[in-house]
């Protein structure tokens, strides 16, 4: 088979981070960041080969970033034209109701995925930037759509729907979508095929500064902890997961915040930083390590809804085979692994400590041997995933 590649693309509000990706090897061949898109002064770092590359320049918008880093290609490498580019993948926060898979894209999809910007304000108006650009610069190559929301596509209508007036849902769209769906769909089958199985049941955590659960059986999802929007569910770096609906009202009403404030409050000032100051996880241990009472109580509120929602999704599924921990925090913090998997015997959790502390960028199994639960770090690649599957909608 002659070498081929896939662009991928994730277009940010104010960034754009791209990798040159051959699917069948899983190399990658380049990749780099455009950063401070509009300001004053903005960065782009390269790597090529070994080498990392940075440019300090004004980046006067996402079209002027994306024409920079193919010129970055030509001169530095690697040069597009030659790299055997079958496609370019852009990575979507919301699919909506219209989008289950991975999708060519053509001015109906960029419609739709235009369409579908009150539901995801602060991402979809960059990914629709990201993909108009990319079509006009590389003409000549599919263009490729995929969704954050379409693992979760599929979930059950108990686990989608809100309690709330159906006729307002319907009209509004609102439901459960979920995010990060491209990493729990990588990390879950990877997960599948280590145990040569494929009617597992499985919790999938990913872990970084935004993080998300999902309950995962015989390759389908079932439940995740992102809702509506990537607000709802675990406790993240900025962002406050769960909370009584009526704490908005009492910001509002007592507290005298307009929705802007609140918005602002709960994505951006909660979480690990709200309770600590910081959203850091590396921080948030050292500062605990050294008797910093509140970061301890973070700690212990995030190790908490951890183990609630794993206790949660094995009532859900009726058994657990398998939880995975993944993203930044969950493939490198053994001490976050440990605190979610405390007091989980009763449920075939039996972590291996020493396993757990090893450092490794390899997938790799941290439970014991005889732990009925088998426990895995799987190292998740969301461009990887989203260069299969767009190799895969081409063949399809």
């Amino acid at each position: 088979m002659a070498h081929r590649t896939v662009l991928v693309i994730n277009s940010g509000s104010s960034s754009i981070k791209y990798q040159l990706i051959d699917p069948d090897t899983a190399e990658s061949l380049a990749n780099g960041l455009v950063e401070r898109i509009g300001e004053d002064k903005g960065t782009i770092a390269h790597t090529y080969g070994g080498e990392k590359n940075t440019f300090s320049e004004r980046i006067a918008d996402h079209g002027a970033g994306l024409r920079r880093v193919i010129e970055i290609c030509d001169e530095i490498g690697p040069d597009l034209a030659s790299s055997g580019v079958v496609a370019v993948g852009h990575r979507v926060v919301q699919g909506g109701a219209y989008f289950a898979t991975a999708t060519a894209v053509d001015d109906d999809v960029l419609e739709r995925i235009t369409e579908l910007i009150p539901l995801a304000p602060l991402h979809n108006p960059a990914n629709v930037k990201g993909i108009e650009v990319a079509r006009e610069l590389l003409p000549d190559v599919p263009h490729v759509a995929v969704f954050d929301t379409a693992f979760f596509r599929g979930l059950p209508k108990a686990a989608a729907t809100y309690a709330l007036d159906r006729e307002i849902a319907r009209k509004l769209s609102i439901r459960r979508y979920g995010f990060h769906g491209t990493s729990h769909q990588y990390v879950s089958q990877a997960v599948a095929e280590m145990l040569g199985r494929t009617d597992l049941k499985q919790i999938v955590l990913h872990l970084g500064n935004g993080a998300s659960a999902s309950a995962v059986v015989g390759g389908h999802a079932i439940d995740t902890s992102m809702g509506l929007t990537p607000l709802e569910g675990l406790v993240m770096g900025t962002r406050s997961g769960d909370l009584d609906p009526a704490v908005v009202f009492h910001l509002r009403r007592v507290g005298g915040y307009d929705l802007d404030k609140i918005d602002d409050l709960l994505n951006k000032r909660s979480g690990l930083k709200g309770l600590c100051g910081n959203n850091d996880m590396r921080e948030v241990h050292a500062m605990a390590d050294s008797g910093d009472p509140e970061a301890q109580l973070a700690l212990d509120v995030y190790a908490h809804r951890l183990r609630k929602y794993i206790g949660a999704y094995a009532a859900v599924m009726g058994g657990l085979d398998a939880l995975t921990f993944t993203a930044g925090v969950g493939e490198n913090d053994s001490q976050v692994r440990a605190s979610a998997c405390e007091g989980l015997g009763f449920l075939g959790v039996h972590l291996d400590a020493e396993r757990n502390e090893t450092r490794s960028k390899e997938a790799r199994l941290i439970s014991t041997d005889d732990s009925p639960v088998k426990v895995f770090v799987v190292p998740t690649n969301e461009e990887l995933a989203i260069a299969r599957q767009c190799v895969h909608l081409l063949e399809a």
